[in-house]
């Protein structure tokens, strides 16, 4: 694994919901998230002459096959070159993305092994991006810029890492000079997953060494999933001159759980004289490893690399 890769301390022992036990309507949810999926990559050849409308409905239908209720609010996304980004917790991110504006989406290599959905996103038009391989980053964003100059939407998800939803990453830069350098303009997505009238959850959280099958079971087993996305003012243009302040201005203001905290691991090497500036509790050594009792805020700037841009 790259040392540069963006990491987050979610994991699905320590963040996520478990399934108590087996719904008898899950099977049924599941069946139909199946047959909308496979009708979704037998459609695949007509995927440029389809309405954009239907396109939208059928992203949404699989959100609500899953048995979750969407509730989109905000303004409609632009047409013209667009970048969207949101925050990424689920797979589930991804249809909900696409119910805004259908785009080419950005995902990493892993998910063409990803099974029945890997072969619609591969033949779908997905762009992917290798994050074990610092030296393509280059050929990604410029890849993404391309196809922002031939006027068409894309969909990324700037954290490079999945998170459990009651915390969040800081939004990488590098993604964002594809839109300076296409001028194109940037449309942020705030994606929160929470129970009908109560708190976030984070059953449909994919994060870790989580597997898919398990993930998706887990949200077709959950009661009363509510999908939130806001979609937020758009960003024109030449409304930032770098993608620093570009990349600062589409990250979401605030944490979706302020006051949820993450038991993380942090190597520092004996007899360090200085402490990291994020830890803001003292750690309790063992053996070689810190464990440290750590903000969602605090955990986002210790998961950052140096490599910032990726």
């Amino acid at each position: 694994m790259s040392a540069w890769l963006p990491l987050a301390p979610c994991t699905p022992r320590a963040c996520v919901e478990p399934v108590t036990r087996a719904a008898p309507w899950a099977v049924l949810r599941l069946t139909a998230v199946v047959l909308l999926l496979l009708a979704g990559i037998a459609l695949t050849p007509f995927g440029a002459r389809m309405p954009a409308s239907l396109v939208r409905r059928w992203c949404r239908w699989i959100v609500r096959a899953a048995g979750v209720q969407v509730r989109i609010t905000g303004a409609a996304a632009p047409t013209g070159p667009l970048l969207l980004v949101a925050n990424h917790i689920s797979w589930l991110d991804i249809p909900l993305l696409a119910a805004v504006r259908p785009a080419r989406m950005l995902a990493k290599t892993e998910v063409r092994r990803w099974p029945v959905a890997g072969p619609l996103v591969a033949r779908g038009g997905v762009l992917f991006i290798d994050r074990d391989r610092l030296r393509a980053l280059p050929g990604t964003v410029a890849r993404i810029a391309e196809v922002l100059r031939e006027g068409r939407a894309v969909g990324v998800f700037p954290e490079g890492s999945t998170w459990c939803g009651r915390s969040q990453g800081v939004f990488r830069r590098a993604v964002f000079q594809a839109a300076l350098d296409a001028g194109a303009a940037v449309q942020p997505v705030h994606l929160r997953y929470r129970i009908a009238g109560g708190p976030t959850s984070t059953a449909p959280a994919f994060v870790g060494d989580d597997t898919l099958p398990a993930s998706v079971w887990r949200v077709v087993s959950a009661r009363g999933l509510v999908a939130h996305v806001d979609v937020q003012d758009v960003i024109p243009p030449g409304a930032h001159p770098d993608r620093r302040s570009l990349a600062r201005a589409a990250q979401p203001t605030e944490p979706a759980e302020p006051a949820w905290t993450h038991a993380a691991l942090v190597t520092r090497p004996y007899g360090g004289t200085k402490k990291p500036a994020t830890v803001p509790a003292p750690a309790v050594t063992v053996g070689s490893m810190e464990v440290i009792k750590r903000t969602d805020a605090a955990a986002a700037r210790a998961t950052s690399s140096p490599a910032a841009d990726a």
